[in-house]
């Protein structure tokens, strides 16, 4: 593994250090200112439902700002309503939502592997016996947002293969809508050769057509070029594919996303992946220079650890009481 300058053992546990590292990294983030088949085929439009009172134009002014679970639990069984709403919690108490964290979201396996005879999706009741609306809700409750994922092709990502939305765009988008979502994750795989432009504007048009304002987060891995055409697509677009935690992965990302920054700016983010800051595979300092670099590059914020299993949170008061806002405003300003 290549090294840090300054690189140093890392102290405490992984999930013990983890609200200190995103803590520090708040900070420096102010400091540096900164063809298929007829099954396969993109799905054909229905009515759209009253538009509600906000703008989905207003998204994403500043680079979107959460947690989803992949990197720290992928499709163990750990991965549950307990898991989201216990986020959601601690974003509240520890001030993580006051500094500017709000979006709570759920990756691949929540879903089971069958659509049901209507064609609908179905949250999977051992890991949602109360389904995904009732957890929707509770995040809402708390002042936050909710998120999902889904993916453009047949199936998802997971071995498993949960049922993707490719020919299934409106259902699935309404669906979402009116469980209460706000933010969309939508992948890339078993996608059947389809156009990736094709498939990704036809969620956006699925999205816009439910009236509801969905921050929408194209997963593309950076396979077409997404930065050149995703802008008024949605509002985040993978340049990479996925992150690992080492050092290694974390500086190839980086670099590839570094030259991309002329394509960022409100309402639309390159995306180098999700954080895995304390996820036990880096050292602090590494971990410091990821969520920097992450901050530097106008990234989304996406916290990939369980930050539930943190014994004690170190004093965040002074950085999240006005660092991350701060940032986020300069981006915003941009915006006018």
């Amino acid at each position: 593994m290549a090294h840090f300058p300054g690189w140093r053992a890392r102290s405490g546990t992984p999930v013990r250090t983890a609200l200190a590292t995103l803590a520090a990294g708040l900070l420096c983030a102010t400091a540096l200112g900164a063809p298929a088949s007829a099954a396969g085929a993109p799905e054909e439009p229905h009515a759209s439902p009253t538009a509600p009172a906000e703008s989905g134009e207003h998204l994403a002014l500043t680079p979107p700002m959460g947690f989803n679970n992949w990197n720290s639990t992928h499709c163990r069984a750990e991965f549950d309503e307990e898991l989201v709403k216990g986020m959601a919690d601690l974003f509240v108490e520890k001030g993580l939502k006051k500094a500017g964290y709000e979006y709570i979201n759920l990756d691949d396996c929540w879903a089971l592997p069958q659509r049901d005879a209507d064609g609908k999706l179905v949250p999977d009741p051992k890991r949602f016996p109360n389904g995904i609306k009732a957890v929707a809700d509770y995040v809402h409750g708390k002042g936050l947002k909710f998120g999902i994922y889904t993916s453009a092709g047949t199936k998802t990502c997971s071995s498993i293969g949960f049922p993707g939305a490719l020919g299934h765009e409106y259902s699935d988008a309404q669906q979402f809508a009116d469980w209460g979502v706000d933010y969309l994750k939508y992948d890339n795989c078993n996608n059947e050769g389809v156009d990736a432009k094709q498939r990704y504007t036809t969620m956006r048009d699925a999205l816009e057509a439910t009236g509801r304002p969905i921050l929408y987060s194209l997963c593309e891995w950076g396979e077409n070029e997404p930065w050149e055409w995703a802008r008024g697509v949605g509002q985040s677009w993978r340049t990479t594919g996925d992150i690992s935690d080492d050092w290694d992965s974390m500086l190839s990302i980086m670099k590839k996303n570094l030259p991309l920054d002329e394509y960022a700016g409100p309402g639309g983010w390159n995306d180098p992946d999700m954080l895995e800051v304390g996820n036990g595979g880096m050292t602090d300092t590494e971990y410091r220079t990821h969520f920097s670099m992450w901050s530097v590059m106008a990234a989304p914020l996406l916290i990939g650890a369980d930050l539930r299993s943190a014994p004690s949170p170190p004093s965040t008061s002074s950085p999240t009481r006005r660092s991350s806002p701060s940032t986020r405003t300069s981006w915003a300003s941009r915006a006018r």
